[in-house]
């Protein structure tokens, strides 16, 4: 049985830390480590600091979560 992708990002989060500041410059890499790889927690953060509704928020991090599925 394969694992949720949310699982997957969780347990790779430290390593995909650097990449996930590429894509949202305006969040640190500590607040990015303090979430821990979250969905939820990232949709926020993305949101008030990116100045970015929820929806898309959500799309961007599911995007990305895809791409590095198997990083």
């Amino acid at each position: 049985m394969t694992k949720p992708l949310n699982e997957i990002i969780k347990e790779k989060w430290k390593r995909l830390v650097g990449p996930a500041q590429i894509v949202w410059h305006e969040l640190s890499i500590k607040e990015l480590l303090k979430s821990d790889g979250d969905l939820d927690k990232l949709i926020m953060l993305v949101h008030t600091r990116c100045g970015m509704t929820k929806e898309e928020a959500r799309k961007q991090i599911v995007s990305f979560f895809e791409r590095h599925r198997t990083t």
